[in-house]
């Protein structure tokens, strides 16, 4: 495929990423791909208790790794109900008593406020976020129910990280700690959703998908309610009949019985494949050096040990064609070509893609407004609350303690291309220093080190990640 074909598709992927589509629901979370990956870049956490979760959402499951018999493995706050504009926010008992497609449950978050104190003196306050679930529209979850917050993570970048080989990577693996420095990262396997191979997962904030083409197909699927020849099922359990009858409402499954057709899907791939990093800052091109406060905190970075996890460099080997094959703008071509761009580059992603131990632990309870304890009934809300990084959910391969090395590229960008937007998984760090100090587990340590800083040492950290 020759260059301006390719910029043809990348641009019709972007157009289709950016779009409503055909079929969406019953349920869903928003109805776009940029509703929720704002400007390629991070989701929000809600500014007010009365607003939906829209670029951010729960996932729902229990302690063992089981995902909720009624609900899932995600609550969509949003449902469709033929004759009503609109998403529809979720109700008590809905679905069950009026047989409609409701969302799923109303979810928002609160915080404590948690105090601490630098070595030097110097206070800070972090958010402990307490998650909290209303209006189950199908009934009662488990009894053994967690939730794991997500914000919707970037996604500029990602065909260079999967194109790292395999190999690349589990070289930093260490799950049995045989070099006695406190970090153990694990690798996460998946299946190949076409060919059913065993596949490094990569993708997912706790590592659960293997490709790009199987992380967007899901979030189709899971985010939107749009089925396609990879996630053909909606997002309807078996003991949701009222989202079963909306389902056989549509009238939009124009292609093969599903929502979205495979070019649109391979061109979205992509997109997303070939979306490039922001580039770095903090080097003045005129003296050919970078900042002396980006050279300090760099120095800092690595003798705080963050880049055991936050690996710096990486090289990409072959970046193979779609698996649904080369497409143009019409059609899908049987040939598989290589992405060249993508191959032979010394990126700088700081990730590491194993799995780490991060500390903590969840509690989930069910209370009224009050605050008194309770066992059933419309105000009675279920409420989670977790010391540290902790969700209390298995995924995949992933404990209730364990998540994937994010990739710290354009970290410094990310209010830039959204004021509103915070950090890590769930979004309760409101600076970078917050998700620094929120580290604990393995990086215990490291968040030990920063700690006992000088404020101008941390200035100077913060001055290099910032210039990622």
């Amino acid at each position: 495929m020759q260059q301006p074909e390719r910029d043809a598709v990348f641009k019709a992927g972007d157009h289709t990423f950016r779009s409503n589509h055909d079929g969406e629901g019953p349920l869903f979370n928003n109805t776009s791909c940029q509703g929720c990956h704002i400007k390629d870049g991070r989701g929000e956490v809600p500014s007010s208790n009365d607003e939906p979760m829209m670029s951010m959402f729960l996932r729902v499951g229990d302690s063992k790794g089981h995902i909720d018999p009624i609900y899932g493995d995600q609550i969509q706050v949003f449902g469709v109900i033929e004759g009503k504009s609109g998403p529809i926010l979720a109700k008590y008992q809905g679905a069950i008593n009026e047989g409609l497609s409701y969302g799923e449950a109303y979810t928002w978050v609160e915080y404590e406020t948690q105090q601490g104190e630098f070595s030097d003196g110097e206070s800070y306050t972090l958010r402990k976020p307490i998650y909290k679930v209303k209006d189950l529209a199908y009934g009662d979850f488990n009894e053994d129910v967690r939730f794991s917050a997500r914000v919707t993570p970037h996604v500029y970048g990602s065909g260079l990280i999967e194109s790292i080989p395999e190999s690349s990577i589990l070289v930093y693996a260490d799950p049995n700690d045989s070099n006695n420095d406190g970090i153990s990262g694990r690798a996460a396997y998946t299946s190949q959703p076409i060919t059913g191979a065993r596949q490094l997962a990569r993708f997912g904030q706790k590592a659960v998908t293997g490709s790009i083409l199987q992380q967007i197909s899901g979030a189709y699927r899971g985010d939107m309610g749009v089925t396609s020849s990879l996630n053909p099922e909606e997002p309807c359990t078996n003991l949701q009949p009222a989202c079963d009858q909306q389902a056989l409402r549509e009238n939009n499954r124009h292609h093969n019985g599903v929502d979205l057709n495979n070019i649109d899907l391979a061109q979205v791939e992509f997109y997303n494949r070939t979306l490039a990093v922001p580039k770095r800052r903090g080097f003045d091109e005129a003296s050919n050096t970078w900042n002396s406060d980006v050279l300090a905190g760099r120095g800092l970075f690595y003798k705080a040990n963050c880049h055991s996890c936050h690996v710096p460099r990486h090289k990409t080997g072959k970046a193979l064609g779609s698996v649904l094959g080369d497409v143009d703008l019409l059609q899908i071509k049987e040939t598989k070509t290589n992405i060249t761009a993508l191959e032979d580059l010394v990126i700088y992603p700081y990730t590491d893609l194993l799995l780490h131990d991060m500390g903590g632990s969840c509690d989930v309870t069910r209370e009224l407004a009050s605050g008194e304890s309770c066992t059933s009934g419309e105000q009675c809300v279920y409420v989670q609350r977790c010391d540290g990084l902790a969700d209390g959910r298995p995924e995949g391969d992933a404990t209730g303690v364990e998540w994937k090395t994010p990739p710290l590229w354009g970290i410094g960008l990310v209010k830039t291309v959204n004021p509103k937007a915070t950090f890590l998984h769930d979004g309760r760090a409101l600076t970078i220093e917050e998700a620094i100090l929120w580290h604990g587990g393995e990086a215990l340590a490291a968040q030990k080190s920063y700690i006992n800083m000088t404020k101008a040492e941390r200035s100077n950290l913060q001055a290099f990640l910032n210039s990622l």
